[in-house]
């Protein structure tokens, strides 16, 4: 069982638990005696329109389903005898496949045949943990007194739990009795600081409770248990399940991927206020290394493309400006400033076509059409030179 870390839906309101056995409910019971032929219905002896071939009696015959793998049923589970692990295994089976009702049914046999063989003394892990199977199901559907309930007779069996502790905080706040569910996180975040869901909630509730009791908001809290060293030290060696460790990876790769847009944004904001000062060449040191981190950002070369102008680095401009354009071929931006590269590499032409270019995308560039002016005349005026110096034949 993963924990179930999001927030259940509801107001979590204590439904009553039910004692009746519910496994199968999906399935309807037939009624006795013959059912009434259909006028409408094809002969019993017909399938699909055609009589079957050496069948007189007219049976159908049941087409052979394929099998099902229970082989999951007999998974080993903890100390627990084995009907009582199949129980569980069921139980774990149904939850994963979103079965809820029918998966909390098979958690509450599983914990009234310890109790009766009392298993539950013998092995009080395996009876902590049907316990806390049971309230996340109280909890995915919304009943979170239940839930408590469940999750306070786990940690009486295992005191310092991490799923009962985080499941029980998760009901706390869904009734919301932030206090509670407080010193739950906090308490989760002592067994284990990787939990996500125990800081985010830690934060939101914070918030809330600074809301409603003001600057005094600690004075008010429940006393925080101090976890145990052992304990601590016991639940950092406890071997990982896949589940958890691709979780574990994913939140890290979640939490690497945040650092490096805060990062960014950083070296990009301060690349272009250094531009605003002037500062050309720290500004194209930011912009090269935002570069390094997000290599297909079109701005941070048009960007860059400016410092290099500024710098008389009319090649690298350039460079700039296609690597912008191969990523967005229509950015009148990187066309603009092309053409200014252009212009300082004395390439009249390819710079009066930029300019067109920039035109043709937005007619109303005042600053494209005055740059055009200007390298039109730079264009005729080279053009000029070099007719006055080709020799006459």
């Amino acid at each position: 069982m993963g924990n179930a870390q999001e927030k259940p839906p509801g107001n979590g309101g204590g439904g009553t638990r039910s004692d009746s056995a519910t496994a199968g409910s999906g399935i309807r019971s037939q009624g006795g005696g013959s059912a009434q032929k259909s006028p409408s219905a094809p002969e019993r002896g017909l399938v699909n329109g055609t009589q079957e071939e050496n069948n007189p009696a007219g049976v159908r015959k049941e087409q052979d389903s394929p099998a099902v793998d229970a082989s999951y049923l007999d998974a080993p589970a903890g100390a627990l005898p084995p009907h009582l692990a199949r129980l569980k295994n069921e139980g774990n089976h149904l939850f994963k496949h979103g079965q809820f009702s029918d998966a909390l049914e098979k958690y509450t046999q599983a914990i009234e045949g310890c109790i009766e063989a009392g298993a539950g003394i013998d092995s009080p892990e395996d009876l902590c943990i049907l316990y806390s199977n049971r309230a996340a199901c109280y909890l995915k559907d919304g009943n979170s007194t239940d839930c408590i309930q469940d999750c306070t007779m786990a940690l009486e069996l295992q005191p310092y739990s991490l799923k009962p502790l985080l499941r029980r905080a998760m009901a706390y706040e869904s009734l919301e009795r932030y206090r509670k569910a407080y010193v739950d996180y906090k308490t989760v975040l002592q067994l284990d600081t990787g939990v996500q869901a125990a800081h985010d909630s830690v934060h939101r509730i914070t918030k809330l409770l600074i809301e409603q009791d003001g600057p005094e908001w600690r004075e008010k809290l429940p006393e925080i248990p101090v976890v145990p060293l052992s304990v601590q030290q016991q639940h950092r060696e406890k071997p990982i399940s896949i589940e958890l460790a691709q979780a574990r990876a994913a939140r890290a790769a979640q939490e690497e991927a945040r650092r490096k847009e805060a990062r960014y944004t950083l070296l990009k904001q301060a690349g272009n206020d250094l531009v605003k000062k002037g500062h050309f060449q720290e500004a194209l040191e930011k912009y090269t290394e935002c570069l390094s981190t997000k290599p297909d950002e079109c701005a941070l070369y048009t960007n860059r493309a400016i410092c290099l102008l500024k710098l008389s680095r009319f090649e690298e401009a350039k460079q700039d400006c296609d690597s912008a354009l191969q990523l967005e071929p229509g950015n009148k931006k990187a066309y603009y400033r092309r053409a200014l590269a252009y212009k300082g590499l004395q390439d009249y032409l390819s710079a009066s076509s930029d300019l067109q270019e920039v035109l043709q995308l937005d007619p109303n560039v005042r600053e494209a059409e005055q740059e055009l002016e200007a390298v039109t005349g730079l264009l005729r005026e080279s053009l000029m030179k070099n007719a006055a110096h080709t020799p006459k034949v």
